[in-house]
């Protein structure tokens, strides 16, 4: 990949590289400087951004890393996947919200029970949005590989979901 600009092509990813570094790490702060230190790093190999195929692969991995090498020496504290709720005023009842956030902390609990490659193959489908194609180049996987490993993630989410939730009826 030839004409790389940090400006242009490295600085727009930092969002994406943050909701990476937060989903893995639950930590807003730590995944500041997750971003951070991806940045500095990618930066000071900049002599080889000529030899990569793609500079936002390389980017992700090297956030992915971080995040996991960081999580793994500090205990992380969960966070809401969805903090506009709390910020509605009065649009559920006290119940219905108790309900939405055992549910999220539910999927959260599930999430966290799955493997890392596919713990990592949710976070980039369904949270980010990539192609199958694209998270096959981040994780080195087959195409195949991550169809495989996204069926048997969300079948295992919904199998343990299910079970949960009729657990006792």
């Amino acid at each position: 990949m030839k004409g790389i600009s940090f400006r242009n092509d490295i600085l727009p990813l930092k969002d994406k590289l943050y909701r990476i570094a937060l989903r893995i790490t639950l930590d807003a702060a730590e995944a500041e400087d997750i971003v951070q230190d991806t940045l500095i790093k990618v930066w000071n190999k900049r002599e080889e951004w000529a030899q990569l195929n793609s500079i936002e692969a390389y980017c992700i991995t090297i956030c992915k890393n971080l995040s996991l090498d960081r999580s793994q020496k500090k205990e992380a504290q969960y966070l809401e996947l969805n903090e506009s709720l709390q910020n509605r005023p009065d649009s559920f009842t006290p119940y219905e919200h108790l309900t939405i956030q055992e549910s999220i902390g539910l999927f959260h609990e599930l999430i966290k029970e799955l493997p890392q490659v596919q713990q990592d193959i949710i976070q980039l489908r369904e949270i980010e949005e990539k192609s199958y194609k694209e998270i096959a180049h981040i994780l080195n996987l087959t195409e195949e590989q991550v169809k495989v490993y996204l069926f048997r993630a969300r079948q295992r989410i919904k199998k343990r979901y299910t079970e949960t939730q009729n657990y006792g009826l």
